[in-house]
């Protein structure tokens, strides 16, 4: 399926639904989809292109940047997001502006640009066309989806093309958990954007073309362009995809991270180990003050798809690192069945009513709670503090998660 001209977005059909380059393939990302067409859609353009390891094409394994140049795209220059172009930095870091060695193309560091930083940018490296791929997870405070915000806004103003080579969305295309607030809005969360929000790269960006680049940059994007991914449907999981897995970011290894994470994640706002430090990040979870018992009291809650695995580990990075903790591994049995906040919530309570170690993370990047940050509001952390239960708290995003998946509708690209 492609972006139509008159819908709400204000995005275009830019290739038909062919260009398949491999023998037998299903799923074409839209980066093969455009490559497969020599670039067809950036010639005669200067491009300014958003990207990290994972804008890769299949069939090589190599960058997106890599094949641009070789195939003399004017590549005015690359712009790196969190963890940077090349992927060398950790969560929270990038890498400086520099001279990729490769193409000789000047990398700029982008990471937590505003929009004013990206006009400044793209305006000194010339660019008339800004290409944004990068494979998401789906989840609100997972920070890429915020570069291409400010980047939009930027490309607003600046009256430049903006092009997205989409890729699916690994955790699936249902939308889950609550709406951030103005009041809460962060780094991590930067528009009322819900938590899962179940939407491919480019349908994010035909939703904040459509509902936020009005009030926050005056205007709609000139042109909004997104390649398409054919033989993809929203209700694909990535291991139905068969497309090969690049880190995302250092602490996103698997498919099943990215599934659980939109859950998972919020326990950085807690005082337990999320697994930074592990082979397995957001799939082991445990503190020092955690024993057998939070596993067993788990297990008995039968949670959709995951079972937990009691665990001992000690973390050599983040919170804990070099401390015994105990705690769990989340392991996936049934991956269309995981519900990834829902579980992350019963964890929390469980923990709430076994222990009294159990805390919230302030202060470091965020004033206030991380919590409240995470998930939109103090609505979450309060509710839990309070006793409530997790069905009680689950209820209580219910009708503005209806609210969202109304809006988003028109913006949608992927049959569901």
């Amino acid at each position: 399926m492609v972006a139509q001209a008159a819908d709400p977005s204000g995005s275009h059909q830019v290739l038909p639904a062919r260009g398949q380059q491999r023998p037998g393939a299903t799923v074409v990302p839209g980066a093969d989809r455009a490559a497969a067409s020599r670039w067809s859609i950036l010639r005669g353009q200067k491009v300014g292109v958003i990207t990290n390891p994972t804008g890769i094409l299949t069939d090589t394994m190599g960058s997106i940047v890599d094949a641009m140049v070789a195939a003399r795209v004017d590549v005015a220059g690359v712009f790196g997001p969190e963890h940077g172009f090349r992927g060398t930095a950790q969560a929270g870091g990038s890498e400086d502006t520099y001279t990729d060695p490769r193409t000789g193309v000047t990398v700029y560091d982008a990471y937590g640009a505003q929009a004013d930083k990206f006009a400044t940018i793209f305006t000194d490296a010339g660019v008339q066309t800004v290409v944004f791929d990068i494979q998401d997870v789906g989840v609100r405070f997972y920070t890429y989806i915020w570069t291409m915000y400010q980047a939009m806004i930027a490309a607003v103003k600046l009256k430049l093309r903006f092009v997205v080579l989409d890729r699916p969305v690994p955790n699936g295309g249902n939308a889950d958990g609550p709406v951030m607030t103005p009041d809460f809005t962060s780094g991590v969360g930067q528009d009322a954007l819900v938590q899962k929000h179940g939407m491919t790269a480019g349908e994010v960006a035909r939703y904040f073309n459509g509902e936020f680049m009005p009030a926050k940059a005056g205007g709609r994007l000139a042109k909004l362009d997104v390649v398409t991914v054919s033989g993809y449907r929203a209700d694909m999981l990535f291991a139905d995809t068969g497309l090969p897995w690049v880190l995302p970011s250092p602490n996103m290894p698997t498919p099943d991270t990215a599934l659980l994470y939109a859950g998972t994640g919020l326990f950085e706002a807690t005082n337990l180990s999320e697994g930074r430090g592990t082979t397995r990040p957001f799939e082991i979870i445990g503190a020092p003050y955690v024993d057998y018992r939070w596993a067993q009291a788990l297990n008995r809650r039968k949670l959709p798809g995951v079972w937990f695995r009691e665990m001992y580990f000690t973390p050599t990075a983040s919170k804990n690192a070099n401390t015994v903790c105990g705690g769990v591994q989340v392991h996936v049995l049934d991956p269309q069945k995981v519900q990834a906040i829902r579980t992350a919530v019963e964890m929390m309570v469980s923990l709430r009513d076994l222990y009294d170690g159990f805390g919230w993370r302030t202060g470091d990047t965020y004033s206030g709670y991380w919590a409240d940050r995470l998930t939109g509001s103090a609505r979450f952390r309060t509710q839990l503090d309070a006793g409530a239960s997790a069905a009680t708290i689950v209820a209580g995003w219910r009708s503005e998660l209806a609210a969202f998946e109304r809006r988003r509708r028109p913006y949608l690209l992927y049959r569901r």
